[in-house]
């Protein structure tokens, strides 16, 4: 027995006026012997179609004018006046009158830092060089150490009239450049001693000057006395010449026994250079020590 009708179904194609329609299920509760209306359904889903993209473009203009409106407050914000405006787009400051960074920006006039002082200045000449001098200046202490050598402060001397201090050719030179003073200490280390003398000028051209005419017959006085016994007055012994500023200095170094020099006393040569380089190390830093004070002082 068969339960199913007999025969091909027909297809129903909606696209074919032909073809027959199978029997629907009602659209709504209405009447169910009618057909839907395919027209009026194509309508209205074309009708939703559009309105979604009016929907859509409308959300689309509503997001530009939201961002254009927080650039206009962010416009407002910038020219100074730190709240939002709700006037109109047109009311707003153009872009020329707003100030850009540069208009803003702080500017410095260019400075240069002054040229630092010379130290040499200040003991060139004897206008500036003010400070206090004597042997106990030049020379402070009881003693002296150069590097790994010791030396004893022995007597001091300071006199107005160079030439008396002096001998050989130097008395004519320290007058003819019109030395002023002429200070005098001696070192001692066994039986090595050593006398270094400061000839003080008023200027720089004369302390140089009297140094180029030195000539190895231009000898300071040796100083002895307080326990050091006379030195170079007859032997011979080695002596220096140098000048910095307004200041010339020599030293006269031998033995305190009698002995005469000769290129193997290698501790007298050093004496005599450790006692100038001292010489020039103290000259200098009076120098410098004048210069920090009138830099301080402005």
């Amino acid at each position: 027995m068969s339960f199913g009708q007999g025969g091909p179904q027909s297809q129903w194609d909606p696209w074919k006026p032909q073809s027959q329609q199978p029997q629907q299920q009602p659209w709504n509760s209405g009447d169910s012997g009618s057909t839907p209306d395919w027209a009026a359904l194509a309508e209205a889903s074309e009708a939703r179609n559009k309105r979604r993209r009016l929907l859509f473009i409308g959300g689309g203009a509503l997001a530009t004018v939201a961002i254009a409106g927080a650039v206009a407050v962010a416009v407002v914000s910038a020219n100074g006046s730190g709240q939002a405006s709700d006037s109109p787009s047109s009311q707003l400051p153009t872009t020329a009158d707003i100030p850009s960074a540069s208009a803003t920006a702080p500017s410095f006039a260019p400075t240069s830092a002054p040229p630092p002082l010379d130290p040499k200045d200040f003991v060139s000449s004897v206008q500036k060089d003010k400070a206090p001098l004597g042997p106990d200046v030049l020379f402070p202490g009881t003693q002296l150490t150069m590097g790994d050598t010791v030396y004893k402060k022995g007597p001091t001397a300071d006199t107005r009239t160079c030439g008396s201090a002096a001998q050989g050719t130097l008395p004519k030179v320290l007058d003819a450049n019109g030395c002023t003073r002429l200070i005098r200490v001696t070192y001692t280390k066994g039986d090595t001693a050593v006398t270094v003398g400061v000839a003080v000028f008023d200027t720089e051209a004369q302390a140089t000057k009297a140094k180029k005419q030195a000539d190895r017959k231009s000898l300071v006085r040796s100083l002895s006395g307080g326990g050091v016994k006379p030195f170079c007055t007859g032997a011979v012994c080695r002596s220096t010449t140098n000048s910095y500023g307004r200041y010339a200095y020599f030293t006269v170094a031998g033995f305190t026994n009698g002995k005469n020099v000769t290129e193997k006393a290698t501790e007298v040569f050093r004496a005599g250079d450790d006692l100038a380089e001292f010489s020039f190390r103290q000259i200098r830093g009076r120098g410098e020590a004048q210069a920090s004070a009138a830099a301080q002082a402005g």
